[in-house]
């Protein structure tokens, strides 16, 4: 049976009421309830991370020992930073342990992961959990290996006396010129697990069906990797810089147990200045300068690498 037009009419004009009616504001309790549902979070974060941080840019401002009370000084502890040499020769060491904590280990890590992940490899979840192993260890455990196998009469050299080239063994950590390079090897060793696996992750959400294309075209397995594979994993590179850029800078329990800033200061860290000035120096002002140039430094370089990765995809 047709609908009169009345009925058709007053149907029609239901949906439109609906529409036109005002939306009902939340409650103040309801606007509330997601900000209770984080309050415990962010107690805990403001406490543990935020209040230590304002407190120790307060510190910088001061003259300060760590048992009297401080003197306002203002950026004489900055500027100390910039001006001391043996504060720019620590900082020039971190950006040198970045090489070896970062970048070496994205490029080994890319080519063990293109290979583990294009060559099938039969017993990969195991291969994984070995090679990620270094990152459960603690590092003051792998300083303490490390040291061993560093040591004059240590792994390396016996290796080294053993296959004649005893010209070549020396005290690899007492050594102006091998201490650094040697701290950072171990830094390598520690972070190319960790960027193996996140790029064998990005590398495995790549279909095969684009690579077997790309082989029907006659594109050669560089030329896929170029083309294909970095594009796909930018993301798990980010992360990848990222975590060893802060695993780089600030360093410290390794330098600690390894060199403890030696010989001489050639194996400085900030980090390292920091603990030196604050327990052993009483500079706790200077020490936290030092600290908080260190955490703009960590967050200007992460800002730049996590920015070039968004511009990128």
């Amino acid at each position: 049976m047709p609908t009169s037009p009345p009925a058709a009419a007053e149907a029609a004009a239901e949906p439109a009421a609906a529409a036109a009616a005002p939306v009902r504001a939340r409650s103040p309790r309801g606007r509330a309830t997601p900000y209770l549902f984080l309050a415990p979070a962010l107690v805990v974060y403001g406490a543990f991370l935020l209040f230590p941080l304002a407190r120790a840019v307060q510190f910088s401002f001061y003259d300060y020992d760590g048992l009297t009370v401080g003197t306002f000084v203002g950026l004489r502890n900055y500027a100390a930073v910039l001006t001391d040499e043996g504060l720019r020769e620590a900082f020039g060491h971190a950006l040198v342990l970045i090489a070896f904590f970062a970048l070496l280990p994205l490029l080994i890590g890319f080519v063990l992961a293109a290979l583990l992940v294009r060559s099938r490899v039969r017993g990969l979840p195991l291969f994984r959990t070995v090679v990620f192993l270094p990152q459960v260890i603690a590092m003051v455990v792998v300083a303490v290996a490390w040291r061993r196998i560093y040591a004059p009469d240590g792994t390396l050299n016996e290796l080294l006396r053993g296959v004649g080239l005893d010209g070549l063994a020396r005290t690899w950590l007492g050594d102006y010129a091998t201490a650094l390079p040697a701290v950072g090897v171990i830094g390598t060793w520690y972070s190319t697990g960790l960027v193996t696996v996140l790029l064998m992750a990005g590398m495995a959400r790549v279909p095969k069906e684009l690579y077997e294309a790309a082989s029907l075209d006659g594109a050669s397995p560089a030329r896929q990797l170029r083309a294909l594979t970095l594009p796909a994993i930018r993301p798990e590179i980010a992360v990848a810089l990222t975590l060893t850029i802060i695993a780089a800078l600030k360093t410290f329990d390794l330098v600690y147990v390894t060199t403890g800033g030696g010989p001489g200061t050639s194996t400085t860290v900030p980090s390292y200045e920091v603990y030196r000035r604050a327990f052993e120096l009483g500079e706790v002002g200077a020490a936290a300068a030092v600290g908080v140039v260190l955490t703009v430094l960590i967050f200007g370089i992460n800002l730049v690498v996590n920015r070039v990765a968004d511009r990128s995809r």
